[in-house]
């Protein structure tokens, strides 16, 4: 599966799943943590775990599991590390707190129209 098809699946199941605000951010030239942030926000704790559950649950599907996978004890803050793509699941609140956006905002920031329209 290439980066662009993960990118693709990852945001697409988000959306499916009726996530908020999601972003993506391309951060390659900043770090060498990952080539790309991809966040969102659920409106509750229970909707944060059923949004990563089901990103992991999409992505297993395709044969890509998380290399290493944070947060699901809370459900505020739930971390899928896929490499070359990190997604964060926030609880509204904790995004807002965390503001995510504005620590990587030297980033690139994706447009993710084609990735959320119907093929």
């Amino acid at each position: 599966m290439t980066q662009k098809e993960m990118l693709k699946k990852i945001i697409k199941t988000l959306d499916s799943k009726k996530a908020e605000s999601i972003q993506a951010i391309k951060i390659s030239d900043l770090t060498i943590l990952a080539d790309y942030f991809v966040i969102a926000s659920g409106n509750s704790s229970t909707q944060t775990k059923t949004l990563a559950e089901e990103v992991e649950y999409q992505m297993s599907l395709s044969g890509v599991e998380p290399n290493k996978k944070e947060g699901y004890n809370g459900s505020n803050w739930i971390i899928l590390d896929y490499g070359d793509i990190v997604v964060h699941v926030f609880y509204k609140e904790t995004r807002d707190y965390y503001q995510l956006e504005r620590l990587w905002s030297d980033g690139e920031k994706i447009d993710i129209e084609e990735f959320v329209t119907e093929d």
